[in-house]
């Protein structure tokens, strides 16, 4: 069996790239689709606080990995020696996913919306000239002048949540 299929979204800070994944996996979610996501982040988090027990299995007693369970979550603290991409996250942590909808990972090799805005940025991250521009399945705009040779979508367009989760669905590897 293949593992989940893999969508990225993309684009420059505050461009709403985190308000598009919630959509996007609220939408897929409620047409019953087993949906997870990764997040890039690009600065270091501590999720653990120094003292606490979990962080003292790690820090102190060494521990690779540290899973946490509580009533309503549980949460695995892992070190990592070497960043892993999407597909590989994918694969060690989501693999009983349908769908994953990965925030980030703008370099990975993977299917990608781009949320651009025109009023924070001068220019989208997508280029036709791009190598990597065939990933790229749409963009999602406030840009009312932008045309491409993928589909562009505004967010004053009625119904473009559900032509991009057409798009996602076919789309998506």
């Amino acid at each position: 069996m293949p593992g989940p299929r893999l969508i990225s979204v993309v684009g420059k800070k505050n461009s709403g790239k985190t308000t598009l994944v919630v959509a996007l996996v609220k939408e897929l979610t409620r047409r019953s689709h087993k949906v997870m996501s990764i997040k890039h982040g690009s600065h270091p988090m501590q999720i653990d606080e120094e003292g606490r027990d979990t962080w003292r299995h790690m820090h102190e007693g060494g521990a690779e990995r540290v899973v946490m369970e509580t009533p309503n979550m549980r949460v695995l603290i892992s070190k990592i020696t070497e960043p892993k991409g999407p597909r590989e996250l994918a694969a060690e942590y989501l693999a009983d996913a349908e769908y994953v909808v990965v925030e980030g990972f703008k370099d990975a090799d993977v299917p990608k919306i781009e949320v651009f805005r025109k009023a924070v940025h001068a220019e989208p991250l997508y280029s036709s000239a791009a190598p990597n521009a065939a990933n790229y399945l749409a963009i999602v705009t406030d840009d009312r002048e932008l045309r491409a040779n993928i589909p562009v979508m505004r967010f004053s367009d009625t119904a473009w949540m559900y032509r991009l989760i057409d798009i996602v669905m076919q789309g998506a590897k």
